[in-house]
């Protein structure tokens, strides 16, 4: 199975996405990670990636498409991949079908995490204070928010057109956010 589980930043989704793939013996696949190791192993993309997410945007969808696809290709992670915020625009929601199908696969489900901005805003300073991530900052959280907000509709629409979208409560507790999306998956699993 593989499954798409996505939300504002700050909603949740690497917590949610770890507790899947443990349950569900899946491989968590967080763009997120695989830009933040860009920006760690200080690469000349990862300086590229570094400036574009602290100023508040979207990393480009080559970049993010490329990085991506070298786990669709890989054997290992076939029909095993949490897409951990991914894809965040319709262009990436249509790129990541055609790469699932050039590799005969499909996306199982997308989760749709909703969760406010205020909400956002205090998870976004918890998680500072414990991660001490540089892209944390209440400022950059509403921006991303913001940019989220205003790209996500198109992929939202995408999903529902397929049948594959399910709205997720993020407000609730990680407890009860992780037992209705275990009930969702184990619905689709059959």
């Amino acid at each position: 199975m593989n499954l798409v589980i996505f939300g504002p930043p700050g909603a949740g989704k690497g917590t949610q996405s770890g507790y899947i793939a443990k349950k569900f013996k899946l491989y968590q696949l967080s763009t997120g990670e695989l830009l933040r190791n860009e920006i760690k192993n200080n690469t000349n993309l990862g300086k590229q990636i570094s400036s574009t997410i602290n100023s508040g945007n979207l990393v480009s969808n080559e970049i993010v498409s490329n990085l991506i696809e070298k786990y669709l290709s890989d054997k290992t992670y076939q029909n095993k991949i949490i897409f951990d915020g991914y894809p965040r625009t319709l262009i990436q929601a249509q790129t990541l079908n055609d790469s699932m199908i050039k590799y005969n696969q499909k996306i199982h489900i997308a989760l749709r995490l909703t969760v406010s901005l205020d909400t956002i805003i205090k998870r976004i300073k918890e998680r500072s204070a414990l991660e001490k991530r540089d892209d944390d900052s209440e400022e950059i959280a509403i921006k991303r928010y913001e940019t989220y907000e205003k790209n996500i509709k198109p992929v939202i629409d995408f999903y529902k057109q397929s049948n594959l979208l399910k709205d997720v409560n993020g407000e609730s507790s990680i407890i009860e956010i992780n037992n209705e999306i275990s009930a969702l998956i184990e619905s689709i699993k059959g």
